[in-house]
C-alpha cells in the first residue's frame, strides 16, 4: 500500500530554519505530483508548496514565498520542505501528499496523505 512518511520536524526559534523530509513508498513516486500542506490549530488546512513530478516546476503560497524550497529526489523516492526565516506563524502540523495529476496542486485533492509532522516556532 501507499505510504508517506514525514520526518524533521521539531521546534526552533524564529528565525531559524528545519528541512522536512517526505519518504515515499507503494507508488512510481516521479509519476506523482508532491506537495506540501499545513493546519494550524483552529484553522483549517492551507497549501505550502507543490513540485512537478520531475521538479521543473515548483509553486508556493503566497505566505512562504521566498523562506521556502520545495524539491524531490526522484531516485531516494524522497520529497523535501527546506524551511527557512521560520516566523511563529508557520507553526502548524505540515503534511506531504501526492497526487498524479497538476491540475488542482494548491486545492488539497490529492490521492494519497501522509500522517503529518508537527513544527513550532518559538518568538
Amino acid at each position: 500500500q501507499v505510504q508517506l512518511v514525514e520526518s524533521g520536524g521539531g521546534l526552533v526559534q524564529a528565525g531559524g530554519s528545519l528541512r522536512l523530509s517526505c519518504a515515499a513508498s507503494g507508488l512510481t513516486f516521479s509519476r506523482y505530483v508532491m506537495g506540501w500542506f499545513r493546519q494550524a490549530p483552529g484553522k483549517d488546512r492551507e497549501f505550502v508548496a507543490a513540485i512537478s513530478w520531475s521538479g521543473g516546476s515548483t509553486y508556493y503560497a503566497d505566505s512562504v514565498k521566498g523562506r521556502f524550497t520545495i524539491s524531490r529526489d526522484n531516485a531516494k523516492n524522497t520529497a523535501y520542505l527546506q524551511m527557512n526565516s521560520l516566523k511563529p506563524e508557520d507553526t502548524a502540523v505540515y503534511y506531504c501528499a501526492a497526487d498524479r495529476s497538476m491540475s488542482s496542486y494548491a486545492s488539497g485533492n490529492y490521492d494519497y496523505w501522509g500522517q503529518g509532522t508537527q513544527v513550532t516556532v518559538s518568538s
